[in-house]
């Protein structure tokens, strides 16, 4: 019986696996790993909301099926923070729809709007799920390299010249993960008006919204007069409020692609667990000073990454926004490409970071490191980051790193 299947046949190998192998066996054997690989918030839900969560819970009415596209009090809510922190006008019962995290709502409208063969345009490098959400659904990617001095613009028009058929959506992702680039409305007013001119979908991704370290928020796309005849746009309480196991995220704007999530949703879930979505209704409409404090620590975090790491000798772009910092590889390092880097920086810094060919061909010459370390493993690191740096021999292409033994 063949095993061959059509679908994961079309997905690569999960780079990010070999490093979690190694950093698992590593840490089997004893080690203490300092790890910057996943964007997973280390600090607790605020209280508030835990305590929602557990008072709704104890309700034994909330213990049956929900509602697929989300309670009317959290879509309510949804809304009331699109006006707040937009000034976007949404209608709860066509224009808001709750998801299970935001990976799980783009991908299942990639499923809802694409037929085999249609042309997607996304951005290289990416989140995965980006890309290979409707690489499920049965599309071809043509990708945007947005690789170091590349304009967004001259990619888009190229490849929609290009491509055949035609487009049919747009990823748009800013604040960027993994990249950690921010964008402003103007840049938002420019890809409308392209999308709406070429008859494209547009299916932008502001999961980072909240974490931005300037004075002025990023934007959403739907503030751009016209955007909600053609955009939808993904978020996620995961980040904000560092509620990522609670997997609660939703997706706005227009009223077709809404309804078209909303009708495959209905035959593939029903919601999240109540208590869940009541708890994140309160986070929405509760105090937002969890929100201000969050922000305040990844930008310490995020100074003391980049200072420190510069006093090591590794000189990485201060990121605007997000919780990444998109990290160049050392001059004399980067011809082992980010997997190997990332493996050796493993193993012999005890430090575990993302390669960036996991986002994408054009991400090979970074690495990303998360901001879910405290300060004082951050300078840890550092220390030995610092060291491993200073190793000339791990410039010899014929060195090979010492594997540590996965049986231990």
């Amino acid at each position: 019986m063949s095993t061959e299947f059509h679908r994961i046949r079309r997905l690569p190998p999960y780079v990010f696996a070999e490093v979690n192998k190694l950093k698992a066996a590593a840490r089997a054997s004893g080690k203490d790993i300092i790890d910057f690989g996943m964007g997973n918030p280390d600090t607790p839900t605020p209280p508030h909301i835990v305590a929602k969560l557990v008072e709704a819970v104890q309700d034994p009415k909330t213990h049956r099926y929900s509602n697929s596209k989300g309670i009317p009090g959290l879509r309510k809510a949804i809304a009331g923070y699109y006006d707040r922190r937009f000034g976007v006008d949404l209608d709860p019962e066509t224009e808001v729809i709750a998801t299970l995290g935001s990976k799980e709502g783009l991908a299942n409208l990639a499923n809802a709007i694409t037929s085999p063969g249609d042309t997607i345009l996304v951005p290289n490098p990416s989140y995965p799920i980006h890309a290979f959400g409707f690489v499920l659904a049965g599309a071809s990617i043509r990708h945007l390299p947005m690789h170091d001095g590349m304009d967004f613009f001259t990619a888009l028009e190229r490849a929609t010249k290009h491509s055949v058929p035609p487009p049919t959506a747009l990823i748009v992702n800013y604040p960027s993960n993994p990249t950690a680039e921010v964008c402003d409305l103007a840049f938002y007013e420019r890809v409308v008006d392209f999308c709406r001119k070429h008859k494209i979908w547009i299916l932008s991704d502001v999961a980072y919204s909240e974490l931005y370290f300037d004075d002025v928020p990023p934007p959403s796309i739907l503030e751009v007069p016209g955007a909600r005849d053609i955009a939808v746009e993904f978020g996620s309480l995961s980040k904000t409020y560092s509620m990522p196991g609670w997997r609660m995220g939703y997706a706005v704007g227009n009223k077709e692609l809404i309804g078209a999530l909303t009708r495959i949703k209905s035959y593939l879930d029903y919601g999240a667990f109540t208590p869940i979505q009541i708890a994140a209704t309160a986070a929405l409409n509760g105090p937002q000073d969890c929100v201000a404090e969050m922000r305040k620590m990844y930008k310490e975090r995020r100074d003391v990454l980049i200072s420190s790491l510069a006093a090591a000798g590794w000189d990485i772009p201060s990121p605007k926004a997000s919780m990444f910092a998109w990290a160049p590889i050392p001059e004399k390092f980067r011809h082992l490409g980010s997997l190997e880097f990332s493996k050796r920086l493993l193993l012999e810094a005890d430090v575990a970071v993302a390669p960036g060919i996991g986002f994408g061909e054009y991400g090979d010459t970074h690495v990303r490191l998360a901001l879910v370390e405290n300060q004082h493993r951050i300078r840890q690191a550092a220390r030995n980051i610092k060291a491993f740096l200073s190793k000339s021999n791990l410039t010899d292409p014929d060195y090979v790193s010492p594997m540590p033994n996965a049986a231990q």
